[in-house]
């Protein structure tokens, strides 16, 4: 239960930042070229050498997982919805301007909507991302949850119980990867059944 709330906070707190950074990105050339780079150089930081550095400002605990959790899940959303709005047809945004539409009314009608295809693909990525780096933040510095647990268990030399938390952290990543999927069916099934309808029509 202690992986799993950290893990859901620090997932939390990616698809807030990392989809309204992601729209801002993608609806703004200048912010694009002036941002995505430094989204690349801090996606490259390998998450293991930022553990200890939150330990020092920090201390050992919760809150380290749940920025570690954020932090590996973050990048994927951000660059993908940043993604999905930039490559918004030109001619869809030039209608919308020609009806009088605010640019705020072209990322909500528009934009926002197209980009929900990467959006969820992101997700299913960002939410196993999540408990990968709540857990490495749990060997390094956890006093409790599945990766103190396995660190624990290593030392004692009780491979059964390091195993049993390899299976129940894959349990609880692939059920997260279920309720995301069905989230992302129930809200853009019209992307699903245009594909499909895409599908039938190139078999005819």
């Amino acid at each position: 239960m202690q992986t799993l709330k950290t893990t859901l906070i620090g997932f939390a707190l990616a698809n807030i930042l990392g989809l309204s950074l992601g729209v801002l990105v993608g609806s703004s050339a200048l912010v694009y070229h002036g941002l995505y780079p430094l989204l690349i150089a801090f996606n490259s930081i390998p998450k293991v050498a930022v553990v200890p550095i939150l330990v020092i400002w920090c201390g050992i605990g919760t809150f380290p997982a749940i920025i570690t959790s954020f932090l590996i899940s973050f990048f994927a959303i951000t660059v993908n919805v940043a993604a999905g709005i930039a490559t918004v047809e030109p001619e869809l945004r030039d209608v919308m301007r020609a009806l009088g539409a605010h640019p705020l009314n072209v990322v909500r009608k528009v934009s926002l909507p197209r980009s929900m295809p990467y959006y969820f693909a992101s997700l299913k990525i960002a939410i196993t991302s999540s408990f990968l780096g709540s857990i490495l933040a749990e060997t390094v510095a956890g006093q409790s949850g599945i990766g103190h647990l396995m660190i624990v268990a290593s030392s004692r030399f009780e491979v059964p119980l390091v195993f049993a938390g390899l299976i129940v952290t894959a349990i609880m990543s692939v059920t997260m990867y279920t309720v995301a999927t069905l989230i992302e069916t129930r809200t853009i099934a019209w992307a699903t059944r245009s594909q499909q309808d895409m599908g039938g029509s190139v078999g005819h």
